[in-house]
């Protein structure tokens, strides 16, 4: 029998029993369209990750007062909270004044929600932090409009301040913000540039944020320390001097805190490397569970799949024996059945990736980009095509080995 004629009769018996089949497939579609949304989730999470990292720079590093490894129990982070210390501008000046492999070296101060007016127009809870002028190269920010902040405005603590795109556009909806003033704090500011919008990421927006310069930021907020806490951003000389360069920062913290040879950091040196490690670690088993859960549908799909053939072989036992009366070899029947498995399976897999790819729309435009491969896609119809292999087996071997005599007696 050819495989189009096999092909074809498989259809026929799916479309005989169209709610039934319909009621098959659905687990199915559940178990692969799970699964498929999960990977395009968790691949858009990785590729935010990457690209915010090749955002700011994949060769620029960190000096904080933790590390990544102080966060991996609360014992580890409640021994750093009072061995490590918090960063000040002395140990940046002592850095920067003493670096040779270190390039740009920019500091900043973690922000204060404060409340920004403008007029009768006011917007709250804007995240407001502090820079040094060179962390727009350090970076790479992109400015929509007007300019950052300078060197003599820093040097000078003026109140000056470059703001995210919506806080711009809600309080100056028909004119630029540019040179314009506005109120943080009782304290009026000088609009100096306005920032290109980023959009929202997992529902939280990304622009809703204004940045002063870091010596006005200690002069109006206070020193910064807690949740106001210091640290520095650098760059290397050259990318292919960057470790060096991370290892002179390391170096130069130490000796400024005269830590003695093997004594543990009592600092923190953050790089991209560093990130993806944090977050394979971290988040690796997560996703791994997260794909786990999902995939316990398959199976189940799978075992619907094999009682339903299971049924069928039994309802159309007189005509498998017609068949075999009338010529049709073992080979035939033993295809037939599985065909018709794998169909079943294929038709869940490719209606589980449309389901999943719409889903994927809808969480892209309300909460974050997510990335479905075409990877995924062939592996998810594979994988349920597999599934239907796995569970057309045992019928098809059933109604493969039917005796014909046998068969045709039955009612």
């Amino acid at each position: 029998m050819q495989f189009k004629e096999t092909l074809k009769l498989a259809l026929d018996a799916i479309w005989a029993h169209k709610l039934r089949s319909a009621l098959t497939l659905l687990g199915m579609i559940i178990g692969v369209t799970a699964v498929v949304i999960v990977v395009s989730l968790i691949q858009g999470f990785n590729r935010y990750v990457e690209e915010k990292i090749a955002g700011i720079g994949a060769k620029t590093f960190s000096v904080r007062r933790f590390s990544f490894e102080d966060f991996k129990n609360t014992d580890a982070i409640t021994t750093a909270q009072r061995r490590n210390k918090e960063l000040t501008f002395d140990d940046y000046d002592y850095i920067r004044s003493r670096a040779k492999l270190i390039d740009k070296l920019g500091a900043k101060a973690q922000g204060t929600p404060s409340n920004i007016k403008r007029g009768g127009e006011m917007v709250e809870s804007v995240n407001v932090d502090g820079a040094t002028p060179n962390c727009v190269d350090i970076e790479n920010l992109d400015i929509a409009e007007g300019r950052y902040f300078t060197e003599p405005e820093s040097e000078s603590a003026l109140n000056v301040v470059y703001l995210g795109a919506d806080v711009a556009t809600k309080l100056f909806p028909l004119t630029s913000a540019i040179g314009q003033e506005v109120t943080i704090r009782g304290l009026p500011y000088r609009v100096v540039g306005v920032g290109v919008a980023k959009g929202t990421v997992f529902g939280m927006p990304q622009d809703n944020y204004a940045t002063i310069p870091l010596r006005t930021y200690i002069k109006n907020y206070g020193p910064p320390v807690r949740q106001r806490n210091m640290y520095m951003v650098g760059t290397a000389v050259s990318d292919s001097q960057f470790n060096d360069a991370v290892e002179e920062a390391r170096y130069l913290m130490r000796s400024r805190r005269q830590l003695k040879e093997g004594e543990k950091d009592n600092f923190g040196i953050g790089t991209p490397d560093a990130v993806l490690g944090f977050r394979d670690r971290v988040l690796g088993p997560i996703f791994i569970v997260a794909i786990a859960v999902p995939a316990i549908a398959l199976v189940v799909g799978g075992i619907v799949i094999m009682n339903i053939m299971l049924v069928s072989v039994t309802e159309r036992t007189k005509e498998i024996g017609i068949r075999k009366a009338l010529g049709a070899r073992r080979t035939d029947i033993l295809k037939q059945f599985l065909i018709e498995a794998v169909v079943l399976s294929a038709i869940g897999g490719s209606v589980g990736v449309l389901l999943a790819w719409g889903v994927g729309q809808i969480v892209t435009a309300v909460f974050f980009q997510t990335y479905l491969s075409i990877a995924a896609v062939i592996t998810a119809v594979g994988v349920s095509g597999l599934i239907g292999v796995l569970s057309g087996v045992l019928p098809a071997r059933k109604a493969a080995t039917l005796d014909p005599i046998e068969a045709l007696r039955a009612d």
